[in-house]
């Protein structure tokens, strides 16, 4: 029963890794077939497929050029939003003194676009008064009629100047006439252009609601944090903010002001790009800067909002100034070239595992290409749930990736044969090969990984895609090294043609300089005779059994001389019995 342990471990393993790769191409059949948003090919990033540009030019109040630090944080900010969208091997550089330009692989989707452009400050603003989307109503014939007169609840004329940003003051005759000739579908409107002392008369972002918003409180800069997930005690929707220390003492002294008022009065806006994001009623005291927004959200939604909150504390507002479809920097050909590169390189590796370890360089083949197909078929799914994308510097880390693979097979089947070396047998070489040849592809492996996560996180983006690439194929190089390499070469042991040590087999421990078989049984070098090719290969034999010759061998020799040179000595052929030294 224990020889039949290695065996049932080989076989679920490799049941194991069948599993991984069954489930990981079910996976991507989902992506393709049901929600049509993956493909069976990976997806390349701008300097190969090309994609969509986009300038934008920064606004300023007084027209002198921006800072370079206020382009910088909104190049890092626009970077954060386009990588939120799922974009993978985007750009995002500065042109001149007050452009930024944005170069998306493939063809941008209308969500992204609205990341990107809505490039406004983000405002926090209270609600004075939210009504009807245009100047018009539908009335009981279902014609749309224009308002008689104006709103009763804007007819008040003010008697006092305001006291503070939510009150109801600041609705004047004249802000009421124009909140009443507002239209929400007008696209001459620029609600974003609006000074942040003075109240603002603006719609949502999907028109279905027009807003007179108080003067702005806050910016999205006391923003420290904005994430969205499920309600524990109701199962719904949330987008929850942390603010700053500023924002948190701010915040709380609008909550204490708000809670209680009847609506609109209780309600606070969240404005990008002078439209209204969202306009949550106050429904408590809140002093510890730790807002929920609830709604009617859905994932997706809940998700938007909570990355347009996060990343939409730009220094500056930007204007679209273009938007092109550009075509690939480096194009098929680079592809073409990089894939060809990467197949002389497997097949350098071929040829040099067949020729050093003869059949066991299949193992190696073999290997490579179940690691090729897990590599292949995780990418595909990366792009759909990720939006990665192969880029000619992933294309080289995949390169670089076999050599890597390969050192570990190599590092494994010389532990083995060093195994055999010291005369045991090939089941027991294959167990105690990989016992000492884990820990040093763990520690080796461990490093590849942490280089690669360093270059991930510091390196240019051009260079993101080598460590990425990278950092994955060491992974899976581990996997299929525990749960193929090793289960493969357990189940070869067990068979005639490795198990007998054949000399094609590549552990044939004649060939590989074995000095002694079994416990207590030695080789003795073999006569040499005349000076020809046998006797020359035999003499090199000998030379290699002396320079392996252990410890406990040379005091087994000790001992043969101690008792009067009367020995028992195996030589290729046959035993034979010597007598004493002789005239040595």
């Amino acid at each position: 029963m224990a020889t039949s342990t290695p065996v049932r471990h080989a076989w679920r393993a490799l049941i194991g890794l069948v599993t991984i790769t069954a489930v990981l191409f079910g996976i991507n059949a989902l992506g393709v077939y049901v929600f049509k948003e993956s493909s069976w090919t990976p997806e390349l990033a701008l300097d190969l497929q090309g994609g969509t540009q986009i300038i934008l030019e920064a606004q300023t109040t007084d027209g002198a050029d921006p800072s370079t630090e206020q382009m910088n944080q909104a190049v890092t900010i626009i970077r954060q939003r386009v990588d939120a969208s799922g974009v993978g091997e985007a750009e995002v550089t500065t042109e001149g003194g007050k452009n930024i330009v944005v170069q998306i692989p493939g063809e941008a989707d209308d969500e992204t676009r609205q990341r990107i452009e809505a490039s406004a400050q983000l405002q926090l603003r209270p609600v004075l008064y939210a009504g009807a989307p245009a100047n018009t109503f539908v009335g009981e014939d279902g014609a749309e009629t224009p308002y008689p007169t104006p709103d009763p609840a804007l007819q008040a004329t003010p008697t006092a100047a305001p006291t503070d940003a939510s009150d109801p003051s600041w609705i004047t005759p004249a802000l009421q006439a124009e909140f009443l000739a507002y239209d929400c579908a007008d696209e001459a409107n620029d609600p974003a252009s609006e000074p942040v002392e003075e109240p603002l008369v603006t719609c949502d972002v999907d028109g279905t609601v027009k807003y007179i918003l108080g003067p702005v409180e806050l910016d999205g800069s006391s923003i420290d944090d904005a994430t969205f997930g499920l309600q524990q005690n109701n199962g719904v929707w949330s987008v929850n903010l942390v603010f700053d220390s500023e924002g948190t003492a701010t915040f709380g002294e609008i909550s204490q002001r708000l809670y209680g008022e009847t609506a609109p009065l209780n309600q606070f806006a969240f404005v990008l790009d002078g439209y209204v994001l969202s306009a949550p009623a106050m429904q408590g005291v809140i002093l510890d800067g730790k807002p929920s927004i609830t709604g009617d959200f859905t994932q997706e939604t809940a998700k938007t909002l909570a990355d347009q909150l996060k990343y939409g504390a730009l220094p500056l507002s930007f204007e679209v100034v273009s938007s092109d479809t550009i075509s690939a920097t480096l194009g098929s050909q680079q592809l073409q070239i990089g894939l060809i590169a990467g197949l002389i390189g497997l097949i350098l590796v071929a040829i040099y595992s067949l020729i050093v370890y003869r059949a066991l360089g299949f193992v190696i083949i073999a290997s490579l290409i179940v690691m090729g197909v897990l590599t292949y078929i995780t990418i595909c799914i990366l792009a759909w749930r990720m939006g990665f994308r192969l880029s000619l510097a992933g294309v080289a880390g995949l390169i670089v990736s076999i050599g890597f693979t390969a050192d570990s097979f190599i590092v494994y089947f010389e532990r083995i044969r060093d195994e055999l070396r010291d005369g045991k047998s090939i089941t027991g070489a294959v167990e105690d090969g990989w016992d000492r040849a884990k820990r040093t592809i763990y520690i080796s492996k461990s490093i590849n990984i942490l280089a690669a996560v360093v270059l991930y996180i510091l390196a240019d983006a051009t260079v993101k895609g080598f460590a990425f690439t990278l950092g994955l194929t060491t992974v899976i190089d581990v996997l299929i090294f525990i749960l193929f390499t090793h289960p493969v070469m357990q189940l070869l042991a067990r068979t005639r043609f490795f198990g007998s040590g054949h000399p094609l087999s590549g552990l044939d421990p004649e060939s590989l300089g074995a000095v002694y078989r079994g416990r207590a049984q030695f080789r003795a070098p073999a006569a040499a005779v005349g000076t020809s090719a046998a006797s020359r290969k035999a003499s090199r034999s000998r030379g290699e059994a002396e320079r392996r010759q252990t410890i406990a061998e040379r005091k087994q020799a000790e001992l043969s001389a101690s008792d009067g040179g009367k020995t028992t000595t195996a030589v290729k052929d046959k035993p034979t019995a010597t007598g004493k030294g002789g005239d040595d």
